[in-house]
């Protein structure tokens, strides 16, 4: 092999070295910040791009992945998650506590993200925990349980506001654990359990209440269902008694009149209906084996009078 070949292999792969090293290929969703003699030069879109080799260098970032810091050339513009470590916080009562956050944020422009600040993922996650211990500080312990959606709401728009100069996006923030202390935790146990007995009371006192009063109302209907009935039995008995008393004088009246027929006009047919009940009377006196003293009243003579008078009557016939 010449001397010439030898160098026309050189050029050759010189130039091939040249050709790989100017063309830059970037990924769909990515990009890369190049600088020309360590100055910003341009941004690098998706795609085949030309550079000058050794005079244009690309920009060496800090990112994070699955919780570890590397270096790398190119940045992700997708949309990004961090999962902090868990961190202390101190409410406004004074109970300290452990709480870690999810971080949702995007890229939306490269040129601050890598000229705005140092080592971005570290300045998110350090921003995010002071942030977050101010606004825990701001808070009782109930409210920090039960204000989560609250949380959520303050700490992304103190890091969105906080991450615009860094052309960073942060898209909503999560509160994954809120662990208080253990000694917290019993004593929010036992306030449960007193809770649930203090509702179980109240519900078992509730039901008794309701339980008496539907009873005395059923009672009070009853009662008052008898007093109608009883009301309804003693009118039904007094208009039957009526009814009795009414068809019983007819029925005297109608004998009367069938005695006055038969004794005349002349004769009271009182006497001799008084007759008839005076001379069963006697009857009864009269039966048993016993003696027995009647005592007449004075007026009886006006009886015996008319018995005498009705004797007569019936001699005349």
């Amino acid at each position: 092999m010449t001397f010439t070949s030898i160098v026309l292999i050189a050029i050759v792969v010189l130039a091939l070295i040249f050709v790989k090293m100017a063309v830059v290929i970037v990924s769909q969703s990515e990009t890369m910040i190049i600088e020309r003699l360590g100055k910003y030069y341009a941004t690098l879109k998706p795609g085949i791009n030309v550079i000058i080799p050794i005079i244009d260098q690309s920009k060496t970032i800090v990112t994070m992945t699955r919780g570890m810091y590397r270096y790398s050339n190119t940045i992700d513009l997708r949309e990004q998650v961090y999962d902090f470590a868990k961190q202390n916080v101190i409410t406004k009562d004074n109970i300290q506590m452990q709480i870690n956050a999810l971080l949702y944020f995007q890229i939306v422009d490269p040129f601050k993200a890598v000229y705005e600040i140092n080592n971005l993922p570290n300045a998110i996650e350090k921003l995010t925990q002071t942030t977050l211990r101010n606004i825990i500080g701001e808070l009782e312990l109930d409210q920090t349980l039960t204000s989560r959606d609250t949380i959520n709401t303050k700490l992304r728009a103190v890091l969105d506001d906080a991450t615009n100069k860094w052309g960073i996006k942060v898209n909503r923030v999560e509160l994954q654990d809120i662990i208080p202390p253990e000694s917290v935790l019993q004593a929010m146990e036992k306030q449960m359990q007193a809770e649930r007995n203090k509702r179980a009371m109240i519900l078992t006192s509730e039901g008794d209440k309701q339980s008496q009063i539907l009873q005395s109302e059923g009672e009070k209907a009853a009662t008052i269902n008898r007093a109608e009935a009883d009301k309804q039995q003693a009118i039904l008995r007094a208009e039957g008694e009526a009814q009795a008393r009414i068809r019983k004088a007819e029925a005297e009246a109608v004998a009367i009149q069938k005695i006055t027929d038969a004794v005349g006009q002349s004769t009271n047919p009182a006497n001799y209906l008084l007759a008839q009940k005076y001379i069963a009377m006697m009857q009864e006196l009269a039966a048993g084996d016993k003696s027995k003293t009647v005592y007449l009243p004075y007026e009886a003579t006006n009886v015996m009078g008319s018995l005498g008078g009705i004797k007569e009557l019936f001699k005349g016939e």
